[in-house]
């Protein structure tokens, strides 16, 4: 009997901020590329609160990979899952030094 060979998951977290936000975080190994990628990897990275989409990193099928700011979507060169992960977290950063400080941020200054 053939083994089929399924999807490894290399990173599955998701992180509840102080101030309400959510940072996600899904990538996987895939057997084969996402219809619209070339490379062996499915992710999608979130960054927002409940019903506001701020930053989200995927290769949505048919999409390819691309990433959203705010309302924004643009193509997105992916070189390895190290570069996506520091790139979406330096997007988070910005988008969080440009959002306004709530009284909990304030509190922890």
């Amino acid at each position: 009997m053939a083994s089929r060979a399924r999807a490894v998951v290399l990173i599955d977290r998701k992180l509840a901020l102080r101030d309400g936000s959510i940072v996600e975080a899904r990538v996987l190994r895939v057997p084969q590329p996402v219809v619209g990628s070339t490379h062996l990897f499915e992710y999608a990275l979130f960054y927002g609160r409940p019903g506001e989409r701020l930053v989200l990193y995927d290769n949505e099928r048919l999409k390819g990979d691309h990433r959203h700011l705010g309302p924004e979507q643009e193509p997105y060169l992916f070189t390895t899952v190290e570069q996506l992960m520091r790139d979406f977290l330096a997007d988070v950063r910005e988008v969080r030094r440009r959002q306004p400080k709530t009284p909990a941020d304030k509190d922890q200054d």
